[in-house]
């Protein structure tokens, strides 16, 4: 059974748009509505990174992925811009728009479970190699408790990598994944991923190429869309489409009200095939 609640994935990229976004989260309130909000931080990583003389890496996987390679140092980078810089702007701007919340990471009281590879593929210049040394993991497991605990009391929950191991130990996972196993594991009405960009578009060089609506198979990759962030967010929507989520937005956070026109249509409405379903 499906919980009213809409989980909204705020982008990590200065574009968006965070009192919009915020005064969005007060709407949903005001109507009787219940939000969590998940959010990365991509751009204050790289700063703060860059700041602290950190080099910034990334890997590319066999299918084209492009990841953040989270080094010890650029983990700790992460986890200073994601709960010293980013978390605290998001709580200041719900409270000066009348929503009281809290900001937690996937650390707190066991949320969210990651599993780290010692080792994984990747391509560097055309060529096969091995990575180590990554201090990120893929999401394994999510504990829903706290979350349902301060949703329960009119709170709206502020959530944002890190996710810990077994152990506890802090690891980096992808937000808008991170998102998708929220919105799984409570049942959500909705998740909406808001990104720079429109929607998911047929052409990535032309704006006005956006999908309204959008079939995700479950294991191919929608080529016209396979570069970038929009990429890994199709990954999560088919995550949270497969995991019961009633509905899957992907949608521009750059305007007013970004949340609203999501459900009111704009962007891409992201659905599962009909010969995934049968």
């Amino acid at each position: 059974m499906r919980d009213g609640v809409t989980v909204i994935k705020c982008g990590g990229s200065d574009a968006i748009g965070v009192a919009g976004v915020c005064a969005d989260v007060a709407k949903l309130r005001a109507a009787g509505e219940r939000a969590l909000l998940v959010h990365g931080g991509a751009d204050e990583i790289d700063r703060l990174a860059a700041q602290l003389g950190v080099q910034a890496r990334t890997t590319v996987s066999p299918v084209g992925l492009e990841s953040r390679y989270t080094s010890p140092p650029m983990l700790d980078a992460m986890l200073l811009a994601m709960t010293g810089r980013v978390k605290p702007r998001l709580l200041a701007a719900l409270r000066a728009a009348g929503v009281p919340a809290v900001g937690l990471t996937g650390l707190d009281a066991g949320m969210i479970t990651a599993v780290r590879k010692p080792a994984r593929r990747a391509v560097r210049d055309g060529r096969p190699v091995i990575v180590r040394g990554d201090h990120s993991g893929r999401i394994a497991e999510v504990d829903p408790t706290v979350l349902r605990v301060l949703l329960d009391a009119g709170l709206t929950p502020v959530v944002s990598p890190p996710a810990g191991d077994s152990s506890g130990a802090p690891l980096n996972v992808d937000a808008d994944r991170l998102a998708a196993a929220v919105a799984v594991a409570l049942g959500a009405r909705r998740l909406v991923l808001l990104t720079a960009a429109p929607g998911v578009l047929r052409d990535a060089t032309d704006s006005g190429s956006v999908l309204p609506r959008c079939e995700l198979p479950d294991e191919a990759l929608l080529d016209y869309a396979a570069s970038g962030g929009m990429h890994r967010k199709l990954i999560a929507a088919g995550e949270a489409l497969r995991g019961g989520v009633g509905a899957v937005h992907i949608a521009d956070g750059r305007v007013p009200e970004p949340v609203s026109a999501a459900v009111g249509g704009a962007g891409t409405v992201l659905v599962r095939s009909v010969r995934e379903q049968a």
